[in-house]
Parts: structure tokens; sequence; C-alpha cells
């Protein structure tokens, strides 16, 4: 259980049956999906499911937020989420030990994550994400859950360039390592095309890939690159066409030359 008091963090008060009527005995059914949940949920057996259990923890700190199931049916009574605008937090509880995992996203970035053994902590943290909070405060009062750079990027509008470093500084770590020196010098010649360093960049297996977002859903449309070996290159364009090239400022330009007209605005000349 986290220690919210050093933080100056109010939540929800515990779950406990001072609030909506519910159940007050688990399921009797032995082949009840709950029942293997019992000891170890106790509350979220009598409320029925864990949608039940959250939404009547919430409730007790105003109205306003609606608990709603998962689009998983087996996961009808062990996990929940809840939507609002742009934002949705997903939670669901661990078998062999009590353990709320809870996920938040904007966007369909996903920003923040952690684990909890306290209800009514998952409650608050589902509340204060959806009243607006910066991943960052988010964090400092709910301090099960966890952000990272990304995400902070993401929420003030840095994505791109942010992508763009951690590209560049894991590649420079990598250097001197054969086809690792041919990544770090793609993305490095990558970077410096001012129409692609407007781009977002990524890695998918051995591909140098860019896409028009960095939030999903990610560009398929953009020409994809991979290195040879021996200083050569492969770009593949979206309509099939391949191209071998060497070196990697060369192949920077033959991706650049390669690019929609809808990629990137064009550069404005004097």
């Amino acid at each position: 259980m986290s220690e919210r008091a050093s933080h100056g963090a109010e939540a929800p008060e515990p779950f406990d049956d001072h609030g909506p009527q519910l159940p007050v005995e688990p399921p009797a059914d032995p082949g009840h999906p709950l029942r293997t949940y019992v000891a170890l949920y106790p509350e979220v057996a009598r409320a029925g499911s864990l949608q039940n259990a959250l939404q009547a923890v919430i409730d007790r700190a105003g109205p306003g937020l609606t608990v709603e199931l998962t689009s998983s049916p087996g996961w009808r009574y062990v996990a929940a989420k809840s939507e609002t605008d742009s934002r949705s937090a997903n939670v669901l509880m661990a078998k062999d030990e009590r353990h709320f995992s809870v996920e938040c996203w904007a966007r369909n970035v996903h920003m923040a994550s952690g684990g909890t053994q306290d209800l009514s902590e998952v409650a608050g943290a589902m509340r204060s994400w959806h009243e607006g909070s910066t991943v960052r405060a988010l964090t400092t009062q709910w301090p099960f859950l966890r952000t990272w750079e990304l995400a902070e990027a993401h929420e003030c509008g840095e994505a791109v360039p942010a992508r763009w470093e951690m590209m560049r500084r894991p590649a420079a770590a990598r250097g001197g390592r054969g086809r690792d020196t041919e990544w770090q010098d793609l993305v490095q010649a990558a970077f410096e095309q001012p129409r692609l360093r407007a781009l977002s960049p990524g890695r998918s297996l051995y591909w140098f890939t860019l896409s028009r977002r960095a939030a999903p859903p990610i560009c398929s449309d953009l020409p994809r690159t991979r290195p040879l070996g021996n200083g050569r290159f492969e770009v593949t364009c979206a309509d099939g066409r391949v191209q071998e090239v060497d070196g990697a400022a060369a192949t920077a330009a033959v991706i650049v030359d390669n690019l929609p007209d809808d990629a990137v605005p064009q550069p404005v000349t004097p």
C-alpha cells in the first residue's frame, strides 16, 4: 500500500459495508468465476464484480465517473475501465495475489501504470486522472503509479522530438559494432533531413520507420528502411517498390524523395 500521507494526497475511504447495498455473501455457485477470488478480494466478491466494487468506492467521493466493463468477455468479473473525453483507465485483478493493475491512457497513448492492493487507491487514481491531472502530478499523488519520458513528452506536445532523441541515444550507445554502426548512421542521416525530422521515427525489428504522428494509429504509407550490411540499405515504399542504396546519407535522401506530397509541409523557399 502506498504511503499517501507523505505526499499530502487525499484518497477515498476503504471499501466497507456502509455504501450502496451490495450482496453480503460471495457467489454460492462453485463454478462462478469469482469463487477463486473470494479470499483475496472479499469486497469484490460481495459486490459481484470489480466493476460494481469500484463504482461503489468512486461514488463515495461524489458522482461524475462511471465504471464500465472491458471488451473482453472473459474479464467480466475481474476487470473494469473508465472513459471520459480522450482519457481512459483500465483495471485488472491478479489471480494468485491481491493486486490491482492500473493503466492510464490518453489519446491511445499509454501514460502511466502500476499496481496496488488498495481498491480505494485505484478509485482515487482513476478520479484524479479523469479530472485532468498531469502524469507527473498523478504519480506524485498516487505513487503506486509510474510514468516515463515519452508519456510526458506526449502530454506537452513534444513527442516527435522526444522520439528522435530516444532513437539517437541508443543508436549512439551501440555504435562500433557492425550493423549497429550502420543503424546509428541511418538514424543520424535521417535526423539531418528537415522533412524527415518533422516525422515521428520508430523501429520495428530491423526496420527504421516513419509516421506523420507519434500517437497511434501509426502511418503505414511512408518508406521504411533497413541496413543490409557493408554500408548498404534497403528502402521499401508503400507501393512495394524496393531500392538498394549505398551509404546512410544517400539512403535518407531516397526516403525524402519517396515521401508522399502530404507527408509533411514542404519547406518555404525564399
